[in-house]
């Protein structure tokens, strides 16, 4: 374990913090760690080690590694659905899919209008059912996260899948590299990260917010910028927070889009999520390493 370091920019965060906790490392044999989900059925968090095409699990009561899924067809984003199936967006094969209980999977989606995906990236599921995730180009711009190949849609848009029909819908598409996402604990407001600048000099390295309306977007304005590298993943907490990987760590904003502080890590943060039995423990992918912290807030149940 070491000292988590804490950049305290407002009292709120404060209440929001252990300032005695220290970050725990959990793992470092990723090449790149991304996409983390804690299952609380079975106490163990799950995150994808993309380049080298596996899941790895790590179980909580014993703190013991092992590989869940492999090859996991360059997995990236991962989360639970009301059932508490594990929904994945597997880069190599462009698509969503579901693990059932059995073990099985479950194609949700892998083509819109005929035409397939660029490589899906992060996900989440509605209280609906629906399931909505983000498709940039990553997986498609070279062989190191998935497989080059040219766009078959020409954009990198947000997606609904609607939890009764299962019928696809573009939800956004006015992003250069839309990447993570997460509700508000009410589901009315969708937060989303566009990483653009990896492709667009002085491109977006931002979350935009929107209002969601009866299955329909609106607004849209940036809520917060990176001051560190880029946005990618996140998640929220119970009172609304918003839990951002950056490049320094992961940077904590209140809901009206003030940065509260830091929590520094020692290499680049890819994506996080809360676990634990009391969802009180933030689990870091950090580029090779994955940490965890306890705080003082809980996050947002999603079984």
């Amino acid at each position: 374990m070491t000292e988590a370091t804490y950049e305290v920019l407002d009292r709120r965060f404060a209440r929001l913090i252990n300032q005695s906790a220290r970050l725990e490392l959990l793992d470092a044999t990723s090449r790149w760690a991304e996409g983390p989900v804690y299952v609380p059925a079975g106490r163990y968090l799950l995150w994808s080690d993309i380049p080298n095409d596996r899941i790895m699990r790590w179980d909580e009561p014993s703190g013991h590694i092992s590989v869940f899924r492999s090859p996991s067809q360059n997995a990236n984003g991962n989360t639970l659905d009301r059932q508490g199936r594990l929904i994945t967006c597997e880069q190599l094969t462009r698509r969503v899919t579901r693990t059932e209980h059995d073990g099985s999977i479950t194609v949700i989606a892998d083509r819109i209008a005929g035409k397939r995906f660029n490589s899906p990236n992060d996900v989440v599921v509605a209280s609906d059912g629906s399931i909505w995730f983000t498709d940039p180009t990553y997986g498609i711009d070279s062989d190191y996260e998935g497989r080059r190949a040219a766009s078959e849609i020409g954009a990198s848009r947000l997606y609904r899948v609607g939890g009764s029909d299962g019928a696809v819908r573009v939800m956004g598409d006015d992003f250069i590299q839309p990447n993570g996402l997460a509700f508000s604990p009410d589901e009315r407001r969708l937060y989303v990260s566009d990483t653009g600048r990896t492709h667009v000099e002085g491109g977006p390295a931002h979350i935009r917010v929107f209002d969601v309306n009866d299955e329909k977007l609106t607004g849209g304005d940036v809520f917060a910028e990176s001051r560190a590298g880029l946005f990618d993943g996140f998640r929220l907490d119970e009172p609304g927070n918003v839990w951002a990987g950056a490049g320094d760590g992961v940077h904590c904003y209140g809901t009206d889009g003030t940065l509260l502080g830091v929590i520094r890590v020692p290499d680049a943060v890819a994506n996080v999520c809360f676990g634990g039995p009391a969802r009180n423990r933030l689990f870091v992918c950090a580029t090779t390493e994955v940490y965890a912290v306890y705080l003082r807030t809980n996050g947002i149940k999603l079984v």
